[in-house]
């Protein structure tokens, strides 16, 4: 079986494969939710839901370094990966062990279809195709929703010391605009800013993610002088790109109301 990985990279498969090493967490929940919990032999340390799943799954290391003994002795069919969150040269050692496929998701279209070919890869098309329109028809609806909304100059904080921001091109910045949340980084994917730089802004609202930085809220006082807002936000519903889409467009109703 010949397929394409969503960097147009064509990777050549044996059979369905049924022994699969996921290396992002969003993906790993999307492969439990498409009926393959079985299928996952290794995962990372950051793959958290659910939550149970770290204690009956092999554990291979992080996002950006993995133990490549331990990979290769679980044997993997297919190696799961990410563009963003792994590194090219882990696909590339990765790549010496099994097939690699990488995801490259940056709008909703990007996640849609990565779930429509995991459902093709793994021969659970039926179960995919319904998840992608579950997710559709939560998103219409929080649409109808916004576009009674007035849109509000925002900020999204992934990091603290040094600071940084969630800029355009990247998932995040996609539920920003689905939220008519007016991203005032626009010129670089992640970078740097600081405080004095955001006084200058005119930033209603500063999103403080809970992850990859756990912001909390005694965080909020070093952007009063910055916004008029700062509010926590649960970073796995602004990244997470998978199957945790059903419970984000929900949870996004709350700025809404």
């Amino acid at each position: 079986m010949r397929i394409q990985d969503q960097l147009g990279r064509t990777i050549e498969l044996k059979e369905t494969p049924v022994r699969i090493i996921s290396l992002v967490p969003s993906q790993t929940e999307l492969l439990v939710d498409l009926g393959l919990e079985k299928f996952i032999v290794g995962i990372t340390h950051y793959c958290v839901h659910p939550t149970y799943l770290k204690q009956i799954k092999i554990s291979v290391g992080g996002t950006k370094k993995v133990n490549l003994r331990k990979v290769k002795e679980l044997q993997p069919d297919i190696i799961l990966c990410n563009k963003e969150e792994n590194t090219k040269e882990m696909v590339e050692d990765l790549e010496k062990i099994a097939p690699v496929h990488v995801s490259d998701v940056a709008n909703i279209e990007d996640a849609y279809r990565l779930m429509k070919d995991y459902g093709s890869i793994f021969k659970c098309e039926e179960l995919a195709s319904t998840i992608v329109k579950s997710i559709q028809k939560k998103a219409q609806k929080l649409k109808e929703i916004v576009v009674n909304s007035t849109e509000k100059r925002v900020a999204y904080f992934i990091w603290n010391k040094p600071l940084m921001v969630a800029g355009t091109g990247t998932f995040i910045d996609e539920m920003l605009s689905l939220n008519k949340f007016k991203n005032v980084f626009s010129a670089e994917r992640y970078p740097q800013a600081n405080l004095e730089e955001l006084k200058d802004l005119d930033i209603e609202i500063c999103l403080l993610s809970s992850e990859p930085f756990p912001f909390k809220e005694e965080h909020k006082f070093q952007f009063q002088n910055v916004s008029k807002e700062a509010k926590i936000v649960d970073g796995e519903y602004f990244s997470w790109y998978g199957s945790r889409l059903l419970e984000a467009m929900d949870y996004f109703k709350q700025f809404h109301s």
